[in-house]
């Protein structure tokens, strides 16, 4: 999916202990450009050295990609064994530095640098409750909220993880952390389990990122997921500790299924269940449920890509490129205004005229939001001379905005909501339009694990707020 019609996932954590003492800095840098599709806004690092004066956080953070904000000399002056980096999918409107993370904290016990991955849902009670007891803000984002329950708790515990076990029944909604202090590597996870977070190993380095391909990235080991709920804490001797009081039975979880459909990269692992197959799956079951004749088929690059392969894979339809995507528009691209005919879309796409000429094209795109994007791509195909153009989605239509760190808009800005499938094909184009169905979700993750599905079917696994703030309160 691109342009304006995109959705955003809040973000991607990253965080690493080198127990040996060497310098992390660079690994993270590594860990975070792996993630970069979780988040383009903005991104951080902060690190600290567990031999050196307890407290001293050296960190960086601006504006844009990894590669943007960092330099070989940012990194070098980044010296700590310990760290955490993150980076940020933001709406409009709270793109700005000071909502950068990692969060890093000075209070009475130290320090406390923390990166999150999620959406909050009692935010602004929880931002009103501690204004009122003298919490002054810097930011605008949850993750803030957090980090301040968490600072308080800690003056009443004997250990920092013990802070967090008491912070977290404060908090509700979405929420993977990584939270450095002084001297341990903390990876937390919300009850329902909506965001991924994994647990790795490289010699005697221990690291917590959002997905295995960050682990992959750098050489390390997989180790296994944070479970919903639990609290995994790693100390300066190498224990690996569990805290799992806030852990729910597993039929209560709710893992973000679009994680699986379009989030995480292909290559990645979450929960056991291999991203790229559940997309192999989503391709079968369109052709499964709605057989076409047609001569190639593609998918809208690069979200679309598997699952158009499993599509040809099950309906013998060859699978081809009909695309060229410009791999090189970052964060500078400007928008054309209304004057100029280039669009967004075809900036970034450019139709393969050879490739479709007098072809039946199946199209495949992982979701549609307010049809924008997918009515200029069926355009470019038919400009190049397609004969048919079948659009077919990996996800069922969106109906309900997400409030768990997806960025789904409210359900006036969605083009399904009060349409029927025949009125969106109309609208963008296609000759026919497919949706994968309700009932294949489950099966994309081979029934193995209780999901979320809620932007689909509006019932989430836990109370959603009656009011949507997830402009003013965001991850």
């Amino acid at each position: 999916m691109l342009s304006e019609d995109r959705i955003g996932e809040e973000c991607g954590v990253f965080g690493m202990y080198d127990l040996d003492g060497g310098d992390v800095a660079r690994s993270i840098y590594y860990g975070l450009e792996s993630l970069q599709h979780r988040g383009q806004e903005s991104c951080g690092i902060a690190v600290s050295d567990t031999k050196g004066p307890k407290g001293k956080v050296f960190s960086h953070k601006d504006m844009g990609l990894v590669n943007e904000v960092f330099t070989g000399e940012d990194i070098e002056k980044l010296a700590g064994n310990i760290g955490v980096g993150h980076v940020r999918y933001s709406t409009a409107g709270s793109s700005v530095r000071e909502n950068a993370q990692p969060l890093v904290l000075n209070y009475v016990k130290g320090t406390l640098a923390l990166a999150h991955n999620g959406n909050l849902t009692n935010a602004p009670e929880l931002r009103q409750e501690l204004a009122y007891t003298g919490a002054i803000f810097q930011t605008t984002i949850d993750s803030e909220l957090i980090a301040y329950l968490i600072a308080r708790q800690r003056l009443k515990t004997g250990s920092v993880e013990e802070a967090v076990a008491l912070a977290m029944p404060q908090i509700k909604g979405a929420y993977s952390l990584v939270i450095m202090s002084p001297r341990k590597l903390i990876g937390a996870r919300d009850p329902h389990g909506f965001r991924p977070l994994v647990l790795g190993k490289r010699d005697n380095a221990y690291i917590f990122a959002s997905e295995t391909c960050a682990l992959d990235t750098i050489d390390a080991e997989y180790i296994r997921d944070v479970e919903p709920g639990e609290i995994v804490t790693i100390t300066a001797d190498g224990q690996i500790l569990s805290n799992k009081t806030r852990c729910i039975p597993e039929k209560e979880h709710g893992h973000c299924i679009f994680e699986y459909i379009y989030f995480a990269r292909p290559d990645s692992v979450l929960d056991g269940q291999s991203v790229y197959d559940a997309r192999i799956k989503a391709g079968r079951f369109l052709y499964k449920d709605d057989p076409i004749d047609a001569d190639i088929v593609a998918g809208v690059p690069e979200s679309g890509n598997v699952a158009a392969l499993g599509y040809s894979m099950e309906s013998g339809i060859p699978y081809g490129q009909v695309f060229v995507k410009n791999s090189y528009i970052g964060r500078t691209f400007i928008k054309p205004g209304q004057k100029n005919r280039e669009s967004s879309v075809k900036v970034k796409l450019n139709a393969l005229n050879h490739a479709v000429n007098g072809k039946r094209v199946v199209i495949i795109d992982d979701s549609i939001v307010r049809g924008t994007t997918s009515d200029r791509i069926i355009r470019m195909l038919r400009d190049a001379g397609a004969k048919e153009v079948h659009m077919r989605i990996s996800s069922p239509p969106f109906l309900w905005p997400c409030f768990f760190g997806t960025d789904i808009p409210a359900r006036e800005q969605l083009i399904a909501y009060n349409k029927s499938i025949e009125d969106i094909r109309k609208i963008i184009g296609a000759d026919t339009l497919g949706y994968l169905g309700l009932n294949r979700l489950k099966e994309l993750v081979d029934n193995k694990m209780s999901i979320c599905e809620g932007c689909f079917t509006g019932k989430y696994p836990e109370e959603p707020p009656t009011d949507d703030i997830r402009g003013e309160f965001e991850a």
